[in-house]
């Protein structure tokens, strides 16, 4: 238990309150894959935070008449009950309580809504979660006052414990999760911005291809178990941290060769490790592969400085600075669209993180 989260004088209010937040989705630079116990990461990663692919979450807390001995709540996703959300949500709740002990005097209402399709290859459960956690601290900071970072950390050490990414949701435009020698302050148990960038990256443009749409063979949440007897494991995990501590001076001078280097390097190495563990197995698609091609025969020809990369699917992320947009997105018209599932595409762009609504 990290007692510091502990809502120890939360009084219990009489009123119902209502809280809406929406939260982004978040694209890892430098990947996390592979975790302990209680949601911690073995190696520190990086992410850009969006801006339009977000989940917008309202809960409605009624108090009971009596406490209960969970979180009493329905879930309702774009308009419909969502019973198979529910061993999710049950097991969220059971592991926040300790830090929320007040949720058990009211019943929830969660209603829910994303603005992208769902299962498109955009990390949904790392929006949902951390925008159900804003709600959660909103409720808390009515009951007992807590400070713009208490209330920031909060909602990440909160996502966290429902969805590891979650944690990197919350502010932006670039979060770092796990602790790391190069980042002073960064935890492995909240997300923490990471300051002093260089301005072309604080709006880079993100073209989500979505090769496939289809569930995955293998979850994530297996893939991270999978890390546990990895033969490469170890390597992978002290590797990632490396291309951290590589990327930081990176993002500060604005070197976008080395950037498209590491960020790159790491969507490859994600998807070795799939490759390498046993069970194997394979994410990417043949048109995951076509359109890598394709990125890399722009790039040589224009030397516009396009990259991808991937999470644990075979949806690329095209990612590129604002200032080619016109062109990346007139060649992703003509020459990715094709190896897309109904030629869908979701233009996004780096955002700041939570927001009420």
């Amino acid at each position: 238990m990290e007692q510091r989260f502990i809502a120890k004088n939360a009084l219990n209010a009489d009123a119902s309150f209502t809280s809406r937040w929406q939260a982004p989705s978040n694209i890892a630079l430098v990947k996390y894959w592979g975790k302990a116990v209680s949601q911690l990461p073995k190696n520190t990663s990086l992410s850009f935070t969006l801006s339009d692919a977000v989940t917008q979450t309202q809960v409605e807390f009624m108090p009971l008449e009596s406490q209960s001995k969970s979180v009493s709540f329905t879930i309702v996703f774009e308009g419909v009950e969502k019973p198979s959300f529910r061993p999710k949500l049950e097991t969220f709740f059971a592991n926040i309580l300790p830090y929320q002990p007040f949720l058990a005097h009211y019943r929830l209402t969660i209603s829910s809504l994303n603005t992208f399709p769902h299962s498109s290859g955009i990390a949904s459960s790392a929006s949902s979660m951390a925008a159900l956690a804003a709600c959660l601290v909103d409720l808390e900071a009515q009951l007992s006052p807590l400070s713009e970072e208490e209330k920031n950390n909060k909602i990440s050490f909160l996502a966290r414990l429902g969805s590891g990414s979650a944690c990197r949701s919350t502010q932006g435009p670039m979060m770092a999760w796990g602790t790391h020698t190069a980042i002073a302050n960064a935890s492995d148990l909240w997300a923490v911005p990471v300051s002093d960038i260089h301005p072309v990256f604080t709006d880079y443009c993100d073209s989500i291809l979505l090769i496939d749409k289809g569930q995955k063979q293998v979850s994530s949440t297996l893939g991270h178990k999978l890390m546990h007897q990895h033969p490469y494991a170890e390597q992978r995990f002290a590797q990632a941290n490396a291309h951290l501590a590589k990327l930081l001076p990176i993002l500060q001078q604005g070197d976008l060769d080395a950037f498209i280097s590491i960020v790159e390097k790491e969507a490859l190495h994600l998807h070795a490790m799939m490759m390498t563990s046993d069970p194997y197995f394979i994410l990417m698609q043949p048109n995951t592969l076509m359109v890598i091609n394709k990125i890399w025969a722009l790039r040589k020809e224009t030397n516009i400085p396009v990259c991808f990369t991937l999470d644990a699917g075979a949806n690329v992320h095209v990612i590129y600075p604002s200032k080619f947009a016109a062109q990346v997105k007139q060649f992703i018209e003509a020459e990715l669209l094709q190896y897309c599932e109904n030629q869908q595409c979701l233009h996004d762009k780096v955002g700041t993180g939570i927001k009420k609504y």
